[in-house]
C-alpha cells in the first residue's frame, strides 16, 4: 500500500541506524527486540529523515557490529513515531517515523557526526532513567 500524495508526512530521504550488517536490496522488518526495552518485541520498524538521528540510533543499538546508517524507502504506509512526537515533543522535530511494513535498504551512509564516548554514556544513562519511570512506557 502506498501513501496517497496528500497523506505523505515527509519526502525523505529516510535513514535507519543499526549495527546489523545488511545489503542494498534487503528489507528491514518489525518483530525484533526493542533497543531500549529488550523485553518488548517491536511491531514497527523505525526510521528518520535526519541522518545524525539515525547515527544516534546506530550508536545505541544492540550488538557488537559496526555502526551503520542505511538509506531506506518505506514499502507501505508510515506514521509519526508516537514515542517522540506529541507525547514528548510537539509536532515531529526529530522527523521520526515508523511502519508496520518493511523498509527497503537502497543505500548506505558512510559519514555522519558520531557521538563522543561521553555523549553515548549520557544517552545510555538517560535511557536507564527512562526505563525506571513507569510513565515512560514505549508505545508499540
Amino acid at each position: 500500500m502506498e501513501n496517497k500524495k496528500e497523506d505523505i508526512l515527509d519526502n525523505g530521504p529516510f535513514y535507519h541506524g543499526t549495527k546489523a550488517d545488511m545489503q542494498i536490496g534487503d528489507f528491514l522488518t518489525a518483530g525484533f527486540e526493542s533497543n531500549y526495552y529488550p523485553e518488548i518485541i517491536m511491531n514497527h520498524i523505525y526510521f528518520t529523515a535526519l541522518k545524525n538521528g539515525a547515527g544516534l540510533a546506530a550508536a545505541l543499538s544492540k550488538g557488537d557490529g559496526k555502526e551503520r546508517i542505511y538509506i531506506v524507502e518505506p514499502t507501505g504506509m508510515f506514521e509519526n513515531d508516537p514515542n517522540v512526537t506529541d507525547k514528548k515533543f510537539p509536532g515531529n522535530p526529530t522527523r521520526s517515523y515508523r511502519s508496520a511494513e518493511p523498509v527497503k535498504i537502497v543505500g548506505e551512509v558512510k559519514e555522519w557526526i558520531r557521538l563522543t564516548d561521553e555523549e553515548l554514556q549520557n544517552w545510555k544513562e538517560r535511557i536507564a532513567v527512562m526505563r525506571e519511570n513507569p510513565d515512560a512506557e514505549i508505545i508499540n
